[in-house]
């Protein structure tokens, strides 16, 4: 039996910037209509942050993690708690902060300040679970695969090689596609022009800008951190009630889709939607993302969505759909 569902959904557009998306609230909008009428959410359990002009609560970092807070101490101790959270926005790689992967990348989301959430946040989150409780995420950003720190993936990589990312911006005559990818160099030149500090280093940028609301990465030294991502490990061998649906490779974009005339979409969560109102039964974690990526392939998309859970959670039901 579940006892209850709760769901935190986060849609950036960043209007008016040099960073403007168009189909990140429609897709948020989209997945609460979608919740409330299929999967038994109710509606004061899902909490939506949008950056919209009129939004009261923007989606910025600390108020991302304090709505996930909010969802966690929500959940009742005891088997069968459903979390969720989608967020769709822009999604960026940063130089790795774990001494003993010095040239490696690791993923984070940009919230609409850039007080960057990264895998090791999510990875804290869901060991921070009750016991019974699973916690879903949709990423609907680029390089989302991996989001959650050590999650093991059931569905990855292509087995054909990348050749390389889609263009920032294509235009058709009543299309337009644009990358949820921010590089790293237009991160640290935002960073930068706020804090006025000049290093390559990112967690100078977000300590100086946001202090103790800086993500775990950036606020604790080195060897604190491996000690601390190594019983995080220990920890996710016993529990993991983590589950990643990401919209495409770590090494690869997502695409934002403008339509003329029409409303405004991110391709992986419209391929999410599209197979859902296909299949009205019950699906599996990795049917649902298996099925979302033949949708992509047949739309033309060259992106490839993953799942990143157990081994249980991938043959378990999408969302313990009723």
């Amino acid at each position: 039996m579940v006892k209850r569902r709760l769901a935190v959904l986060v849609g950036c557009n960043y209007p008016n910037t040099r960073n403007e998306l168009h189909g990140c609230v429609n897709d948020v909008l989209a997945m609460k209509e979608t919740l409330l009428t299929r999967f038994g959410f109710k509606q004061d359990d899902v909490e939506v942050l949008t950056d919209e002009p009129e939004s009261k609560v923007k989606p910025t970092g600390a108020n991302i993690k304090a709505a996930l807070r909010r969802m966690v101490d929500k959940a009742q101790t005891g088997s069968g708690n459903v979390l969720f959270f989608h967020y769709s926005g822009h999604g960026t790689r940063i130089p790795s902060v774990k001494p003993a992967h010095p040239f490696k990348k690791d993923e984070a989301i940009v919230p609409c300040d850039f007080n960057l959430i990264t895998d090791v946040d999510f990875r804290e989150l869901v060991n921070q679970l009750p016991k019974g409780t699973s916690f879903t995420m949709i990423s609907d950003s680029c390089h989302s695969g991996g989001l959650i720190d050590n999650e093991k993936e059931q569905i990855g990589p292509f087995s054909v090689s990348s050749d390389g990312s889609p263009a920032t911006e294509t235009t058709t005559k009543m299309t337009t596609i644009t990358s949820r990818a921010l590089p790293f160099k237009e991160v640290l030149d935002h960073l930068s022009s706020l804090t006025g500090i000049s290093t390559s280093d990112v967690g100078t940028h977000l300590l100086e800008l946001f202090g103790g609301d800086a993500g775990l990465k950036f606020r604790l030294p080195a060897m604190e951190l491996m000690d601390l991502l190594e019983s995080m490990t220990a920890h996710e061998r016993h529990v993991d009630a983590g589950i990643l649906l990401s919209g495409c490779q770590a090494d690869e974009t997502s695409a934002d889709v403008g339509v003329g005339g029409g409303k405004a979409y991110g391709a992986f969560s419209n391929a999410i939607q599209m197979v859902l109102k296909e299949n009205g039964g019950t699906l599996k974690n990795k049917q649902l993302v298996m099925m979302a990526r033949e949708v992509l392939e047949r739309l033309g998309f060259h992106q490839h969505p993953c799942l990143y859970c157990s081994d249980q959670n991938a043959d378990s039901t999408f969302l313990s759909q009723p």
